[in-house]
């Protein structure tokens, strides 16, 4: 009688070429909102968050304060500090001048700017451009 062991093995697969298979790098991105590149100039996202900040900051009327931002969606962060005293504007508002540090990537610069309380109290950013030493 004669037998055959059909079932009795098994089975092994390996492969070593991995040429087969798709590789990803940092190129690749995943998900519907792409990423700015690093070391851009500030977006206007990233100008919202540091006017919201320059308002707050102000809000306080501390000489010495700082306010902390940062855009989660750019990576983009820095802080506002205001300088000088307040002073009156040509409509009468009280107004200060103030600066803002801009950190992305291994881009770092500062942006000035003034905001000026509007009668509800309120200050309201009405400059942020590139600082001008």
């Amino acid at each position: 009688m004669i037998l055959i062991g059909l079932g009795t093995g098994g089975c092994s697969f390996s492969r070593n070429d991995t040429s087969a298979y798709a590789k990803a790098d940092d190129s690749d991105l995943t998900g519907s909102i792409a990423r700015p590149a690093k070391d851009a100039p500030p977006t206007e996202t990233d100008l919202a968050f540091a006017r919201n900040a320059a308002s707050d900051v102000l809000s306080k009327g501390d000489r010495d304060s700082s306010q902390h931002w940062e855009n989660p969606e750019t990576g983009a962060r820095g802080s506002v500090t205001p300088i000088a005293q307040s002073y009156a504007a040509e409509d009468g508002r009280k107004c200060r001048d103030f600066l803002a540090s801009y950190v992305n990537g291994s881009t770092e610069s500062w942006l000035q700017g003034a905001g000026c309380q509007s009668s509800r109290g309120r200050w309201e950013i009405h400059t942020l451009k590139p600082w001008r030493s």
